[in-house]
């Protein structure tokens, strides 16, 4: 008879199969999904899993010999992952938003990334080290507003989100997704004409002029890929906060899609690595990380998913725009006000 352990890991092939995130390495043998000592698997955004499957599975066991098995989803989830398998971890390696790694940390979840194990840490950018190594960002997309190319020619400000032609064509992230916070701090530099700097803290300016958008909104979404699907298919005009790894990527594939850059500025999408503490096949797991933050896969993932990159060996690709501010919000405020702001924000679209 299968023991409660092998009961639970097949459970959790199952439900990796059926949400079509598990790289296809896994699919050859689901039976030996564990057995292998050369495995191991990575948390991500569900939105990342396409390019993960292409550039990132084939890569790791041509370089390293490590197959890759891909759990992706929103980093509020991975997080409650590694929080209830924290005595037995099974995740060797996350990629989720700083916001949440933030949290991470103060639950003790995270293992040190040091330039002995991962010497590709020491090529990164100022500032892309966190809390003395807890975690890296590995790339940073960049978040504007998101459209339909056949309905508008563009989007030249935030501020068309509430304009009456918008009413009913438009969708907005929930803030329990990172991006869903670009449209908070938006909201509150429209509502008081401060800068960004200084616009992140005032938050009741934010939930007032939200106000006015609530009637402007056809939907609030907690899963992105339903949404753009209808803007694809024109039945949106506008969606706001979203990501040049997504949209680009789309509209390369021929998509009648776009990505604004607004004059107001655009959002770094905050893009971290971390190593979970106590994960399987620590060894495997640091060299993942170290491949992740090499210069040639910075190159190809930035490429393909427009993004920065932050090996200082790699250049910004042509997509990243100019003439705009990009801006990274306080996130250790943001963490320590989040949950307040979700059932804030919850209450405010449902009322």
């Amino acid at each position: 008879m299968p023991s409660t352990t092998q009961l639970a890991s097949a459970a959790r092939r199952r439900f990796i199969r059926n949400t079509g995130t598990l790289a296809a390495a896994s699919l050859a043998a689901p039976g030996l999904l564990r057995a292998a000592t050369n495995e191991i698997v990575i948390g991500c955004a569900g939105s990342h899993t396409s390019w993960m499957e292409k550039l990132v599975a084939p890569h790791m066991k041509a370089k390293i010999g490590a197959s890759i098995l891909i759990e992706g989803t929103k980093s509020s989830v991975n997080l409650e992952k590694m929080s209830s398998n924290k005595s037995k971890p099974y995740l060797s390696v996350v990629q989720m938003d700083d916001p949440v790694m933030i949290q991470a940390v103060g639950e003790g979840l995270l293992a040190p990334i040091t330039k002995t194990d991962v010497p590709n840490v020491a090529k990164l950018r100022a500032g892309a080290v966190h809390m003395d190594g807890m975690w890296a960002n590995y790339v940073q997309p960049w978040a504007g507003v998101a459209y339909n190319s056949k309905a508008l020619k563009g989007v030249s400000s935030w501020a068309d989100l509430w304009a009456p032609a918008a009413k009913g064509k438009i969708i907005i992230p929930s803030l329990q997704n990172t991006e869903g916070m670009w449209t908070l701090f938006m909201a509150a530099h429209l509502g008081t004409g401060m800068p960004l700097a200084k616009a992140q803290y005032e938050i009741d300016a934010a939930f007032d002029k939200l106000k006015g958008l609530k009637g402007q909104v056809l939907n609030v979404y907690s899963v992105m890929s339903q949404s753009f699907n209808l803007l694809e298919q024109g039945e949106i005009s506008m969606l706001a906060g979203n990501f040049s790894s997504y949209t680009l990527p789309r509209k390369v594939a021929g998509a009648p899609v776009d990505l604004a850059a607004p004059k107001e500025g655009i959002f770094a999408m905050p893009s971290g690595i971390c190593l979970v503490k106590g994960g399987p096949n620590p060894g495997l797991a640091k060299a993942y990380v170290n491949e992740m933050l090499g210069a040639e896969l910075q190159a190809k993932i930035a490429e393909f998913s427009s993004s920065l990159p932050a090996n200082t060996e790699v250049p910004a690709t042509a997509s990243t725009p100019k003439g705009v501010e990009i801006f990274s919000p306080d996130w250790a405020f943001v963490a320590k006000n989040r949950k307040e702001w979700i059932t804030r924000f919850d209450k405010l679209m449902a009322a």
